[in-house]
């Protein structure tokens, strides 16, 4: 089974992803980056990465720039999700690195098809 990591302030958002995205995927869940990364340098691997962007402690870009600069980490494909209807934002973060940029709220059933098809072009 694929895991997804999922790092969000809001634990309704993970309560959420757990109900439509656990009988297909294990999802770890994390409120804050630095926890994430923690996890990760313990040896852990997720499949993808979902990761809010405005968050306390560390912002989700700043957690995209971590992991894409990062040689462990670098090539797990991560999804951004952000209430901010921003073009500018959506651009700068998917030349960052990002495979997809979701607003919240956001539909789960399309959020699990972008999942799918992410996890299906990275292997």
């Amino acid at each position: 089974m694929k895991q997804i990591l999922l790092v969000d302030d809001k634990a309704t958002i993970g309560q959420v992803l757990a109900m439509y995205l656990g009988k297909e995927y294990e999802l770890a869940y994390f409120d804050d980056p630095l926890k994430a990364i923690d996890w990760l340098h313990e040896g852990n691997e997720p499949d993808l990465i979902i990761s809010d962007i405005r968050m306390p402690k560390m912002l989700g870009d700043e957690f995209l720039k971590y992991l894409k600069s990062n040689d462990l980490f670098k090539q797990i494909p991560v999804v951004m999700l952000s209430s901010e209807e921003s073009t500018s934002e959506r651009i700068r973060l998917l030349n960052e690195g990002a495979e997809d940029y979701i607003l919240k709220p956001f539909n789960p059933m399309e959020l699990e098809v972008r999942i799918n098809k992410v996890l299906e072009k990275n292997g």
